[in-house]
């Protein structure tokens, strides 16, 4: 059976994934995908490791659904951050001789979150790694670990997907070609959330209602705070169409017969956090466009949502509306620092109203 090229069926980095493949045959130790929230660095990193213990058919499979035993996947526990606990698993496991394959890959996801104690727990199995273990962190970003850890890590950089790349993915898969379109604009170059936005009804009705937000914004600080309520309300519709398509994924893999592997249970919570948080920062994504659409309008460029009425562009000045989309901004940065989303929205829309 011929072998499947790394990184098949996944929607952009082919770059990336082409690297990937050139140094499989002599991987690093140690791995750092580094990138935003919701752009495939896990999933990049499963279909890495299924390079380096299976290129059959079967094989990647079995990496890809996360059951295969020489490919270990550990996150946080729960809410809490990645700390000592699940350090000091992945070191246990490492010292321990592979099952099948030639090599282990134990990949640490939202390693963002690793605390001192972890981090100093693990530092020592990076700096001396066991023979034919490769590890690999996936974060946010560099910055978030402590560069003792960082710094043993060969950095792997994951930027968003054109738009124009992932609409022509969805396009592939069925998806009719002007709500192709509009779903790769709301997800902003990420893949994941385009693949779960394609299969629901709700798309249209989440993207207007952020596009509504310069009309809805507080007269009182009050009502900030019920319309900040109001917009993760508005995620909710979305998020139960992807509980439901999880919850027949774990459904399909009981009829096969199989055990549903721990490393797919426990991210089932982390799975809808992050898409939570994906969708989130899509809406703030989107609220920025309208701003940057309003600039624009002023000085007679072009725009992002052709769909808003330019009347209602044009009554926000273009030096206020470049303050908006900054604020904006600079919401997104705070949900990236783990601020509570309810409190960043309160705090933003206040600011907006006042602009």
């Amino acid at each position: 059976m011929a072998e499947l090229p790394i990184g098949a069926g996944i929607i952009g980095h082919r770059d990336t994934l082409d690297a990937l493949a050139a140094e499989a045959a002599s991987p690093a130790h140690s791995y750092l995908f580094a990138g935003p929230s919701g752009v495939g660095k896990a999933t990049v990193a499963l279909s890495f490791a299924a390079e380096l213990v299976s290129r059959s058919e079967a094989g990647r499979d079995r990496v890809m659904r996360r059951s295969h035993p020489d490919v270990v996947m550990i996150g946080p526990e729960g809410r809490a951050g990645f700390g000592v606990g699940q350090a000091r698993e992945a070191i246990t496991a490492a010292s321990l001789r592979p099952v099948e394959a030639d090599r282990k890959v134990f990949i640490l996801d939202e390693a963002s979150t690793m605390t001192e104690a972890a981090a100093n727990a693990l530092l020592k199995t990076l700096e001396e790694p066991p023979p034919r273990t490769v590890f690999v962190l996936v974060a946010e970003s560099a910055d978030d670990l402590p560069p003792t850890v960082a710094s043993r890590c060969r950095l792997v950089r994951f930027r968003q997907v054109p738009e124009g790349e992932l609409a022509a993915a969805l396009v592939e898969r069925d998806t009719e070609a002007e709500r192709a379109s509009m779903i790769a604009r709301i997800a902003g170059g990420r893949p994941g959330l385009a693949l779960d936005l394609a299969n629901s009804n709700e798309v249209a009705a989440f993207r207007q209602s952020w596009l509504a937000v310069p009309g809805r914004l507080p007269s009182q600080p009050g009502h900030g705070f019920r319309l900040a309520e109001e917009m993760l309300e508005a995620h909710e519709p979305l998020l139960e169409g992807i509980k439901a398509r999880r919850e027949q994924e774990i459904k399909a893999f009981k009829s096969r017969g199989n055990a549903v592997p721990k490393a797919l249970r426990d991210g089932y919570e982390r799975t809808l956090r992050r898409t939570g948080k994906s969708l989130l920062m899509a809406g703030l994504d989107m609220l920025a466009s309208w701003y940057l659409d309003a600039a624009s309008v002023q000085h007679g460029g072009p725009v992002r949502n052709p769909d808003v009425p330019r009347t209602e562009l044009a009554k926000v000045p273009a030096r206020p509306a470049t303050r908006s989309a900054e604020l904006v901004i600079d919401a997104g940065v705070q949900l990236r620092q783990n601020q509570r989303p309810r409190l960043v929205l309160t705090w933003l829309f206040n600011r907006l109203a006042d602009c």
